[in-house]
């Protein structure tokens, strides 16, 4: 899951933080943290749009287009963003 492997990042960059390691490293590893973090917010994200869509679906409230043709342009749009 994600969410592990954010973890062990995190701890990892604390260990490296702790024994003194060279600023270009610790620089690349915040830089996958960032990405490690940014791929689950897309992640959250496109489940929470996917929730509300079908929720409207259900309560047959009209939505223009294919909702998930609808969510699938947003996300990739959002996702360069959150790289």
């Amino acid at each position: 899951m994600r969410l592990r492997r954010i973890k062990g990042q995190v701890q990892a960059l604390e260990r490296a933080v702790e024994e003194g390691t060279d600023c270009s490293l610790l620089l690349q590893q915040i830089a996958a943290l960032r990405g490690a973090a940014n791929g689950l917010m897309a992640e959250v994200l496109d489940s929470h749009l996917r929730e509300l869509f079908g929720a409207q679906k259900e309560e047959s409230v009209p939505v223009a287009g294919d909702p998930d043709a609808e969510i699938e342009a947003l996300m990739k749009i959002l996702r360069t963003y959150l790289k």
